[in-house]
């Protein structure tokens, strides 16, 4: 009986159709890669399987024009890596709502950061991906199975061969121009990209935009960009330009103080576990200040891309490679606008330089004060790698004490970060709450790390306050991106237990949705529930301190603008909410879009326009 099933395994994986039984084997991976990310609650379009098999067929039907034994070992390297690249899609996906991009190749150099966030994103399923190439490799090592080398072959037999592999490049030709062709028609949103194009018609058009970017660009120059932003720049401020609160130019000489919080989302606010809340000091400066209800993240989830946004009110490229790739450009920034009103400008955060280039990225803009980790003479507490927020607030407002007034400040905390186990921590007695049942668990972790987070960040007023720089300042504090992935377990259920009737539009405005606040001097008790963005804190600082913003594609947030856009083809307004389709936000239904909803989605397209070929041809030179 071994005897038998060992010739039978040998004739299937010696035969000519081993390659179409891989080609089975894709087939099915690639419907599991679009049933857990783009088509993960709806259904699977036809098309997409079509041009998917068409795709893998093609691929697998070149390997015919090889001989038995190259092609068959040929197959299973396409095999393998075909399901690597499903694979960390799906998980990148997991993580960000998006799939990998070749330009982030070079992402690797961050390789610790990045395997520290592979417990939450692995699922079981994704063994599935692999299931036919480990049992390839049982088989082989265990001399059950070895591949051999091909008699020699009848010349009608390779004629067949020939006429397969030519068509089958030809039919891989045309399917990927088509393919790129589909993927143009939609550029910001990767989902749709992925639905029409197919995942492998997508990688073909990402590494075509990889070589030449620019062609991606509306506007090819300054005149052409300026033009089109003008014209929407002057529609928004016959509609929203009107602020609800006469603070123009009020906050003139004041010092400025921005904190970006490690991803840190809504939901914390104001929410206790186990009788305690879990961000007190936040919740007191948000709940006495300006409390900020619906401001949404505009990154793929790094935290250079949300300090982009903020730091230039455009969007970031949706490769995520804005800090990396495009750092030499001129924006006009937030620390030019303060620099040119005679602010002091400074920059802090608890790394190193070379993390996400920021000692290039900032010494390219008009920063006096470049603070990193090495600049700061206590390092004795690293927290995930990072300097602890505890010792990064102190340290910040003892030089902060040294500027020259008035000063503006970018503060960027990290002890919050991905992973969640708070090591290096040395004391755990400042994690203040008790998770209960979901100690230990992820989202367990990510509770506590925003508690000590908090914690950190109470210190750091009481800092502020003893130096006598609180009460004068404004200062505005914001979560960079999400922590958790959109469905995870254990927040779902939290959040189902503080309301019974949580639809998925409710899940993926969640996601988005980060914790943030401001305190305007004067301002007390007040709540800005309309949608806001990243984008906005620019334009907003520019209003209060009488500053020209420049080319910015936020608005005030004090003024009358009720919707933001998401570099990925999302809107959000009070009511509405945008994600290939509109959907109500209050009862997660689809609806049929009014004309003020169709005029949002133009004003979408103009926006990512305007903004990407301002990066991508450097348009403010």
């Amino acid at each position: 009986m071994k005897e038998k099933t060992k010739e039978i395994l040998n004739k299937i994986i010696n035969s000519s159709f081993f390659i179409i039984l891989l080609a089975i084997f894709i087939i099915l991976k690639t419907i599991l890669f679009y049933k857990n990310t783009v088509c993960m609650n709806e259904k699977l379009d036809k098309i997409t399987i079509k041009y998917s098999i068409i795709f893998i067929c093609s691929i697998f039907g070149i390997l015919y024009l090889l001989p038995k034994k190259a092609r068959n070992i040929t197959g299973i390297v396409c095999d393998t890596l075909i399901s690597l690249i499903l694979f960390a899609d799906n998980i990148y996906y997991v993580y960000s709502s998006n799939v990998l991009s070749v330009l982030q190749i070079t992402n690797l150099q961050y390789g610790e950061e990045i395997m520290s966030t592979l417990p939450m994103l692995l699922k079981f399923y994704q063994l599935l991906y692999f299931i036919d190439i480990i049992a390839l490799i049982v088989l082989f090592a265990t001399s059950w199975a070895k591949i051999e080398k091909g008699k020699k072959t009848k010349i009608q037999y390779i004629v067949i061969r020939t006429i397969v592999g030519v068509l089958s490049i030809y039919v891989l030709v045309t399917t990927s121009i088509t393919a790129n062709e589909k993927a143009i028609e939609e550029p910001y949103n990767k989902d749709m990209q992925i639905k029409k194009a197919t995942i492998y018609g997508y990688h073909i058009s990402d590494i075509v935009n990889a070589i030449d970017g620019s062609k991606q660009a509306k506007y090819k120059n300054k005149s052409e960009m300026l033009k089109a932003y003008d014209s929407l720049r002057d529609e928004y401020n016959n509609e929203y330009e009107e602020s609800y609160i006469d603070y123009a130019g009020a906050m003139e000489g004041k010092n400025v103080i921005i904190v970006q919080l490690e991803s840190l989302q809504e939901f914390l606010v104001n929410k206790t576990i186990n009788g305690k809340e879990i961000t007190p000091n936040l919740n007191k400066f948000i709940n006495d200040n300006i409390c900020i209800s619906n401001m949404f993240m505009q990154s793929y989830s790094t935290t250079a891309d949300s300090e982009f946004s903020t730091i230039t009110s455009l969007y970031p490229v949706e490769n995520g490679m804005a800090f990396s790739r495009y750092y030499k450009n001129t924006y006009d920034d937030i620390f030019k606008m303060f620099h040119q009103a005679d602010y002091t400008t400074s920059y802090m955060h608890g790394n190193l330089g070379y993390f996400w280039n920021r000692s290039n990225v900032y010494g390219n803009m008009q920063v006096d004060h470049v603070e990193l980790k090495d600049s700061f003479e206590d390092t004795s507490e690293d927290v995930m790698g990072y300097l602890s927020d505890e010792l990064l607030y102190r340290q910040a407002v003892e030089k902060l004490k040294n500027y020259k007034e008035p000063f503006m400040s970018y503060i960027v905390s990290a002890s919050s970060h991905t992973g969640f186990t708070l090591d290096g921590l040395q004391d755990r007695g400042k994690v203040s709450i008790d998770v209960g049942k979901y100690k230990d668990t992820f989202f367990g972790n990510y509770l506590e790390s925003a508690n000590y987070a908090d914690y950190a960040f109470g210190i750091f007023i009481d800092e502020l306050k003893k130096a006598g720089l609180y009460d004068d300042s404004v200062i505005i504090i914001y979560g960079d991106h999400n922590g958790l992935d959109m469905y995870n377990n254990e927040m779902l259920e939290f959040l189902g237990e503080l309301d019974d009737n949580v639809t998925d539009t409710d899940i993926k405005l969640n996601y988005i949705r980060v914790l943030a606040g401001m305190k305007i001097p004067g301002l007390n008790n007040l709540r800005i529930d309309k949608p806001v963005s990243k984008l906005d804190i620019k334009p907003t600082l520019a209003y209060l301190f009488n500053l020209d913003p420049g080319v910015s594609l936020g608005t005030n947030m004090l003024a009358r603008k009720d919707f933001i856009c998401l570099n990925n083809e999302r809107i959000v307004t009070k009511d509405y909410y945008f994600d290939e389709n509109w959907y109500d936000i209050h009862t997660g239904e689809i609806v049929e879009p009014n004309e003020d909803l169709k005029k949002y989605y133009d004003y979408m397209k103009t926006e990512l326009d305007i903004s990407k070929s301002i990066v991508l041809e450097n348009l403010l030179k």
